[in-house]
């Protein structure tokens, strides 16, 4: 029996570029624990997608943003589990902060050319690039199962168009 499908579960991801590298962390637990990937997560009720990429950094790295700007949206189509996820991936150079370790993950800094792709989801050598040289993008991904990607596209965007793409009601949640 084929597993239903449900709508698009909401989350944010933020990476943060400083000086020709790029801000990101190890996974210690939970959905995708041992990989590598930026801070980011569920939005939560009350919240606007932007507050939520604000608050998971700094929960998860210490670090609180000053500049976060909006550069992509991924959808996930995930066939072997029938999810389907929305992802706002935005962008910042300025922060505060000491850099710390959490409960969920440890970051790191990793030079722009020796991202550890190897180490992160299967889509991220998709997009990344795209995000670090300043472009706005909108990435949809299929996947089988979670190490299995079937098909993808990644195209750069107009700013503008991310901000139609988005429903209203992803501005805050209730």
């Amino acid at each position: 029996m084929a597993a239903e499908t449900v709508g698009p579960k909401r989350y944010t991801l933020l990476l943060l570029q400083k000086d020709g590298s790029v801000l990101l962390g190890r996974k210690k637990r939970g959905f995708g624990e041992g990989k590598v990937n930026g801070f980011g997560g569920k939005v939560e009720a009350g919240e606007t997608v932007i507050e939520a990429a604000v608050r998971e950094m700094q929960e998860e790295s210490g670090l609180t943003v000053e500049d976060p700007s909006l550069r992509g949206i991924l959808s996930f189509d995930m066939r072997g589990d029938g999810n389907h996820l929305e992802v706002h991936v935005y962008h910042a150079s300025q922060y505060h902060g000491v850099l710390t370790e959490s409960d969920e993950m440890d970051p790191f800094w990793a030079k722009e050319d020796a991202i550890p792709f190897q180490e992160m989801w299967l889509d991220d050598k998709f997009w990344v690039p795209t995000l670090l040289q300043g472009d706005h993008f909108r990435g949809i991904f299929t996947f089988q199962s979670h190490n299995e990607l079937l098909d993808h596209t990644v195209t750069v965007v107009e700013p503008a168009i991310l901000e139609q793409i988005l429903p209203s009601n992803w501005r805050k949640l209730e």
